[in-house]
């Protein structure tokens, strides 16, 4: 692990001065890219000009404009780069924080070497050059999903809890997946309501600052989208079911697929959702990369079920097969996962070869967890039957 360590230090000091400045300080076209394209969105928007049809890049829904005001809409881009890289640095201590809080890890070494994991994995470099929305809204879902997993009921914590994840959906093809962990709580609607409630009220607001009805910003969201993805499938996408659409050349079957995928995973929520909540979180994250496009900045999604690997191989009463295996997987996804990555690293089509082992190895991170949690249930099943043939 001392080897790990130093290794990842040294890929997170140079991966992350590099972003960092392409972020700050870096002009044209790489300099921020995206958030650029997010900071003209913002002003178009509050300025009642067309958005959705008259800007190319405008591939996000009408709240996410209201949610993004804050970062971009009262300032020149160039203080906004600052402070969205103030927000960043805040975003991973924040989110680092949570993850060494649910952990397990028992010793400073293991600590230092969780702490490393998002530091230097490639994708938060890369969503912090580019400016992307990954690393900033990760501390506020799981913020969220810890905070209702173990509230009881209580006003004082659904209504913060709400509001994290109200944030967190300002980018919804990553973030709301895991709106089926707020749904199925044991016991427990009044978070749901909270969050669909909240995103429906700021969505509406949203309205008021453009010319057209909220209806019509809906359709002309998902016609944009559509036309975004259906350009850039392959181009900026990878291991997920509209880059494996677009290469069999079936994307009419991607709205179909995804729902489908999501759909699975909310029966599957269903069935499990008494089990640990890292495992639920670790099987939501995969499913999330998987169902849609992302670019290799949102891989960062990964960084969860990392988490969640660590905390079996931790758990003292899990057995030393499970152990293994998590060490195992968790071990070749770290190796998968340091900056720079191989994507862009490796010349073609050796980038494809690193791409199609690293899914292979989400695949079986996946298979791994959903297995796990069968076991998970089916143990508290039999624990609950011999509560109740006892009593």
């Amino acid at each position: 692990m001392r080897l790990a360590i130093y290794a990842m230090s040294v890929a997170a000091l140079l991966w992350l001065g590099y972003e960092f400045w392409r972020l700050v300080w870096l002009q044209g076209y790489w300099g921020a890219i995206d958030l650029h394209q997010r900071y003209v969105e913002v002003h178009y928007w509050f300025s009642g000009k067309m958005v959705y049809g008259q800007l190319k890049t405008a591939s996000y829904p009408p709240a996410s404009y209201v949610l993004l005001w804050p970062f971009l809409g009262w300032m020149e881009f160039a203080q906004a780069r600052w402070v969205w890289a103030l927000a960043t640095i805040l975003a991973l201590a924040w989110y680092i924080r949570l993850s060494l809080g649910e952990s397990l890890a028992r010793t400073s070494q293991e600590r230092t070497f969780l702490a490393l994991i998002p530091l230097s994995g490639y994708a938060t470099g890369a969503a912090i050059g580019n400016g992307q929305l990954t690393i900033l809204l990760l501390p506020f879902l799981v913020a969220s999903l810890l905070l209702l997993n173990k509230a009881e009921n209580r006003w004082r914590d659904d209504l913060p809890a709400a509001g994290l994840f109200i944030v967190a959906l300002a980018k919804p093809s990553l973030t709301s997946p895991f709106y089926w962990l707020a749904l199925f709580l044991p016991g427990r609607m009044r978070p749901a309501v909270l969050i669909g409630g909240g995103y429906l009220g700021i969505t509406l607001f949203a309205g008021i600052f453009q010319n057209e009805s909220v209806f019509d910003l809906i359709r002309g969201f998902v016609s944009n989208n559509q036309m975004i993805l259906s350009g850039s499938a392959i181009k900026y996408s990878h291991s997920n079911l509209h880059s494996w659409f677009a290469y069999l050349g079936v994307l009419s079957w991607l709205p179909a697929g995804s729902f489908l995928m999501i759909s699975a995973l909310g029966l599957w929520t269903y069935v499990h959702r008494r089990i640990d909540a890292w495992v639920l979180i670790g099987v939501t994250a995969l499913v999330a990369r998987f169902y849609t496009y992302h670019g290799w900045y949102d891989d960062a999604l990964l960084f969860l079920p990392m988490i969640t690997l660590f905390r079996i191989a931790s758990f003292p009463w899990r057995s030393q097969t499970d152990a293994m295996a998590a060490g195992i997987l968790l071990g070749a996804n770290l190796l998968f996962m340091i900056a720079p990555g191989g994507l862009y690293l490796f010349p073609h089509p050796w980038n494809m070869v690193y791409v199609a082992v690293q899914t292979l190895v989400w695949i079986s991170l996946l298979a791994y967890l959903i297995r796990y949690a069968w076991q998970a249930r089916a143990m508290s099943s039999s624990a609950t039957i011999g509560v109740m043939t006892t009593g």
